[in-house]
């Protein structure tokens, strides 16, 4: 390791004196987020970020390994969803004084767990909306509005965010899929930082079936 320093996934700070990057997984506290190893926020808090995530809804933010998330990105909880098949969408059972019964969950527009993979880049001011499903290794474009799933290793922007591009063609894809990376040791990662960093794409497809 550089310097005889061994990355820790559990340390808040991943760049020493420096308090403006954080690893999520050690500085979370509410239970119904769940993130992976060496996940970083560019930013000294991760939970503000998470909006109207309440615990009694149920739902949960998972984030896997190894995720860039820029500043000021949103993560917009269920909670944040009003009933719509009613006349009115005012939200009176969550406000004091109101007698009224809570509507049935069925009636509440509940999208499910917000799920990011391993290795996603998510940029600057990007806003997750409830309940979407974003795959490994794919980058969310700065100030994007993210509504519907994104497939592994893809590119998407906008507002709402479109697909640009594919990262890599659907063979590759595959291997990387396959090969997993992430789940490795530290020191595997380690040794495998000069494939996972080359631009030669065809010789990074070559070792990866040569491996599989």
């Amino acid at each position: 390791m550089k310097n005889g320093i061994i990355p820790d996934p559990n340390v808040l700070h991943p760049i020493k004196g420096y308090d403006k990057e954080i690893y999520i997984k050690p500085a979370v506290k509410a239970k119904n987020i769940i993130v992976g190893d060496f996940s970083y926020i560019a930013d000294s808090d991760f939970e503000s970020h998470v909006t109207h995530h309440y615990e009694w809804l149920g739902d949960k933010l998972i984030i896997g390994k190894f995720c860039q998330i820029a500043a000021g990105v949103e993560f917009v909880m269920n909670g944040a969803n009003h009933q719509m098949n009613s006349v009115s969408t005012f939200p009176f059972y969550t406000l004091e004084g109101w007698d009224i019964t809570p509507p049935a969950t069925e009636d509440l527009p509940l999208k499910g767990d917000t799920i990011i993979g391993n290795d996603v880049w998510i940029g600057q001011n990007a806003v997750i909306l409830p309940g979407v499903h974003i795959g490994d290794g794919a980058i969310i474009g700065a100030n994007s509005v993210v509504g519907s799933d994104v497939e592994p290793y893809t590119i998407v922007a906008g507002d709402p965010a479109k697909v640009l591009r594919k990262r890599f063609d659907d063979e590759l894809i595959g291997l990387l899929l396959a090969y997993r990376w992430w789940d490795k040791s530290i020191e595997e990662i380690n040794g495998l930082i000069p494939l996972l960093t080359s631009s030669d794409i065809e010789r990074v497809r070559t070792i990866l079936k040569e491996t599989l």
